[in-house]
């Protein structure tokens, strides 16, 4: 977890965030996803555990898959399956991007390019 929240929680194996799931609800949301935060997340975030609430609260500003993963530094199938589970509940939303394009959006290769070369 990141330096914010690492304080605050102690440490728990993978799996055991996502009670041994590998598979996210619904769908295996692409990397690039947008999640975002729902009024209902907004509101019931106290009752989540939390990782979860952690990704409630980073997405009150639209934020994608990996970015969650990486600011939380939580394995990006557990991001999966969480979002998957917060999603199915209703306190996010999630934007996949251009449905049934078979080839990659020009922008996001030109961000994904932009990063690598940063490095």
């Amino acid at each position: 977890m990141s330096e914010e929240y690492a304080d605050e929680a102690p440490l728990v194996r993978p799996y055991a965030l996502t009670g041994g799931r590998t598979r996210a609800i619904g769908s295996d949301f692409p990397i690039e996803a947008v999640i975002e935060t729902t009024l209902a997340g907004r509101a019931g975030k106290g009752e989540l555990a939390h990782e979860s609430k952690a990704i409630v609260e980073l997405c009150v500003s639209p934020t994608t898959l990996i970015e969650i993963s990486s600011k939380l530094t939580v394995p990006i199938g557990v991001v999966r399956v969480l979002i998957g589970d917060l999603a199915e509940g209703g306190q996010v939303r999630v934007h996949h991007g251009e449905q049934g394009s078979s080839r990659p959006d020009v922008s996001l290769l030109e961000r994904v390019l932009d990063g690598i070369r940063a490095l």
